[in-house]
């Protein structure tokens, strides 16, 4: 692959959890911004949420997954405020950010006086800004598949390989030998491509 094509893939994630709170009219406004690779990854931080703030009126949120502008997944909701005001919003904002697999949450606990519908989407608009202007980020690298059989004698040594270049273990299956699926970055994938050819392991890329 061509390096400008390499680096045409690459986008910026949140560095880190961070928190911001706000308050309008008494209403308290508690955003919070995660990394997430997954939908599983985005309902345990919800869940995070809910046990974290238990008497919460509403926990409404935002995400989206990918490289922005071409984003796999994204998703929001307005968790019982009106419709549109709350997930439209924060999602929009993400957008404008320029940011992939980023997660948006905002706790709000009424604080008695109605901000009417427009009063909302500032509110939360204001929240996700917040927190997306503060956090830190980093660069995205594109990631690959492949699919790696080997003996069993084999599986520690690739299992070291990936815990030095910046690889995982996605899953492993288990016959007469052994099936690892390993996630990696496209830039390592010419050192596991000798790693296996030099340990006489098949390897089999997803593209």
């Amino acid at each position: 692959m061509p390096e400008s094509e390499n680096m045409s893939k690459t986008y910026p994630v949140p560095s880190e959890y961070l928190e911001r709170e706000t308050e309008i009219k008494k209403s308290r406004f508690i955003a919070r911004i995660a990394h997430v690779t997954s939908r599983d990854e985005v309902r345990e931080w919800l869940d995070r949420a809910h046990r974290d703030h238990p008497d919460a009126r509403h926990i409404c949120w935002a995400y989206q997954l990918g490289r922005p502008g071409s984003a796999a997944e994204a998703a929001m909701n307005d968790d019982g405020e009106p419709s549109g005001t709350a997930g439209k919003p924060i999602l929009g904002v993400i957008q404008h950010k320029d940011m992939g697999d980023v997660l948006v949450m905002v706790i709000r606990y009424f604080g008695g006086t109605k901000l009417g519908a427009g009063g909302l989407v500032r509110a939360y608009a204001g929240a996700a800004e917040s927190v997306l202007s503060a956090v830190g980020r980093l660069v995205q690298q594109p990631m690959e598949m492949v699919d790696v059989t080997m003996g069993f004698a084999d599986e520690q040594p690739l299992r070291h390989w990936c815990d030095t270049h910046g690889a995982s273990v996605e899953s492993v299956d288990y016959g007469a030998g052994v099936v690892m699926r390993v996630r990696l970055p496209s830039d390592s994938n010419a050192a596991l491509v000798e790693f296996c050819e030099a340990q006489k392991l098949d390897y089999r890329f997803d593209r």
